[in-house]
């Protein structure tokens, strides 16, 4: 039976040093509904480089021994401010303020194990300490009726409510990649969901 024998936050150097391994997972995680990501490892490690870069960063590793299973990752907005600041125009929001909770990605055999939550748990917690005083994320958006979407679908709605999150009405991004199957990148939608974290209790990062 698979199991998940640690979830660690990672920084610094450990951060860099597990990068690879996060896009690796990315690639393989993100090929499934809703994302149906089409990657290749020398696109991540662009994409990652702003983690590398940014000193408050953060990656939550779940590990199954010494194997990386599944990640999270997050940044302040500030560090995305080309890809999201005009999603943002004309909320009154500080993104200054905001912790970008970026993506979660989890081996199938690792899920249902409680792992979501360490992941917001950890995110939280880290932006909490740094004075951030909301967290964010983006879901792609995708046609009801879209021919890959699978029958059995459940959107992570619910679960993101239950974690105090709330879509920003009309605070929609785009972000291009490239869906399995197709030739070339293109746009999609990436709406934004949001809380406030400042009434968090103050938290050590432990596992």
């Amino acid at each position: 039976m698979a199991e998940v024998t640690a979830v660690r936050p990672l920084t610094g150097t450990a951060l860099e040093v597990a990068l690879d391994d996060v896009a690796r997972l990315r690639i393989k995680v993100f090929r499934a509904w809703p994302y149906l990501y089409d990657g290749d490892l020398g696109y991540e490690r662009t994409y990652l480089q702003s983690y590398r870069d940014s000193a408050r960063a953060i990656v939550v590793g779940a590990y199954d021994g010494d194997l990386l299973v599944g990640a999270s990752t997050g940044a302040p907005l500030v560090d995305h401010s080309d890809d999201f600041a005009t999603a943002f125009d004309g909320t009154g929001l500080d993104l200054s303020h905001i912790f970008y909770c970026a993506e979660s990605v989890l081996l199938a055999d690792y899920r249902g194990l409680g792992v979501g939550h360490r992941f917001f748990d950890l995110r939280e917690a880290h932006a909490h300490n740094l004075g951030f005083s909301k967290c964010a994320f983006c879901s792609v958006q995708r046609p009801v009726d879209h021919p890959m979407r699978p029958k059995n679908y459940r959107p992570l709605d619910a679960f993101w409510r239950a974690r105090g999150y709330e879509p920003l009405p009309g605070v929609v991004a785009q972000f291009a990649w490239k869906d399995i199957g197709d030739e070339e990148a293109t746009q999609k939608p990436l709406q934004f969901w949001i809380r406030d974290i400042q009434t968090l209790s103050p938290k050590p990062l432990i596992t």
